[in-house]
């Protein structure tokens, strides 16, 4: 092995390292805010301000926190909106301490959260290629959803046993642990020069560079398809997304052990498909991959509107689960391969943008209409559309040109 293949293996294994310490922490964090929430207010109401407050923050701050990724060093950046997390959790551990456990509280920790987790994602994007040979991009996100499935599986019960054993500050403080420990890892172990244009003076301000990442988005050759293209796909999932539990309470019964099953097989599905990625890197063109991920999600979603059988709706579910990371991977590796290092940044704050909004925005549509037409119609209608969608991926001229392996 060179000395440069270890220097990259180093650095990523330092990488996804403390990712995953801090992302298990706020998934613990995410689950046991939720619960608590659900369990004392017993409000839907509530709990949709929290889902709200999960997300908007960070909708807002992503194209600012593109920005400051492509003008100062992306370590600090993940570095620091680390820290902002840990010490808002922090406060949280300690006002929890002294009694101080309102709801508008959790809703403000949420929110702040988002904030920390918005300004952290657009660094996260474009801090892999300063780390990963391009070569290799594919394996090591691949990799990296893989982590995170595991996570999404294992959070959530170890999240419910706590609750069940220890105090809501214990699990605060558990937050603020795992953040130091990536915090650290990151700082002393991640090697990486400053990226070309955080090392120079910076003549333009915020505004001017934002204006410059939109307009570079809207000359680039394939962009504007790319993000028309993921903002449609993101609309198009939400109701497999978010109405599988409301679809299986009414259809199949209200036990907590199908809701359960539902997680689990999902997570599952997802924890192979970052595999699958990481082991076979996809088909040759990415575009391909892209629209093959597409038409798993519409054979998934017509499916989920047509089984009878409580078993094979799992079966299906788990199928959107594996197109998950398929999609996602591939979709962040053709940016990170295709766009310039000075925009890196810019631009997966719009895709930022995109995918915390497009689903909730779709659930603005799908939710409602869910009380007036049956769940497995508007399942069935998704898959049509993902279907259509997936057929013009393939006949887009400039995706395929885009997703073409370098030469």
């Amino acid at each position: 092995m060179t000395k440069g293949e270890k220097t990259w293996r180093r650095n990523a294994f330092s990488f996804l390292a403390s990712q995953t310490l801090s992302l298990f922490g706020s998934s613990l964090v995410q689950y046991a805010i939720m619960w608590h929430i659900a369990l004392n207010t017993k409000s839907g109401i509530m709990m949709s301000l929290f889902i709200i407050c999960g997300f908007i923050p960070a909708f807002l701050i992503s194209p600012f926190a593109g920005v400051w990724a492509d003008r100062f060093s992306r370590k600090v950046i993940i570095i620091l909106s680390d820290a902002l997390i840990a010490v808002v959790t922090l406060a949280m551990a300690l006002l929890f301490a002294y009694g101080y456990d309102y709801t508008w509280l959790l809703l403000f920790v949420a929110a702040a959260r988002a904030v920390g987790t918005g300004i952290q994602t657009p660094a996260v994007g474009a801090i892999l290629p300063q780390v990963v040979p391009q070569g290799k991009l594919t394996r090591v996100n691949g990799i990296n959803g893989s982590i995170q499935a595991v996570i999404s599986f294992v959070s959530p019960l170890v999240s419910g046993l706590l609750l069940t054993l220890a105090t809501m500050q214990f699990i605060f403080l558990l937050d603020v642990l795992t953040a130091a420990v990536a915090i650290i890892t990151l700082a002393t172990l991640l090697k990486i020069p400053l990226h070309g244009k955080a090392q120079k003076e910076q003549p333009l301000s915020y505004f001017s560079d934002l204006r410059q990442g939109f307009a570079y988005i809207n000359r680039h050759p394939f962009m504007k398809t790319f993000f028309i293209f993921i903002a449609s796909f993101f609309v198009w999932i939400s109701p497999a997304a978010f109405l599988p539990p409301l679809q299986v309470a009414r259809s199949f019964g209200s036990q907590v052990w199908y809701l359960t099953a539902l997680e689990v097989v999902f997570s599952t599905g997802m924890l192979l498909g970052g595999l699958l990625i990481a082991i076979w890197g996809g088909l040759n063109n990415k575009n391909h991959t892209l629209a093959l991920a597409t038409l798993l999600f519409a054979v998934s979603s017509f499916a989920l509107g047509l089984v009878p059988i409580f078993g094979l709706y799992l079966f299906f579910y788990g199928i959107s689960g594996v197109a998950m990371p398929l999609f996602n991977t591939t979709a962040t590796v053709l940016l990170q391969e295709k766009v310039e290092e000075d925009y890196l940044g810019r631009v997966f704050g719009v895709l930022n943008m995109i995918s915390t909004s497009m689903m909730p925005l779709g659930m603005l549509f799908f939710g409602p209409v869910a009380d007036f037409i049956r769940i497995e119609t508007l399942m069935a209608a998704s898959g049509v559309l993902l279907l259509l969608q997936g057929a013009l991926l393939l006949g887009s001229k400039k995706m395929t040109a885009a997703g073409a392996p370098q030469r």
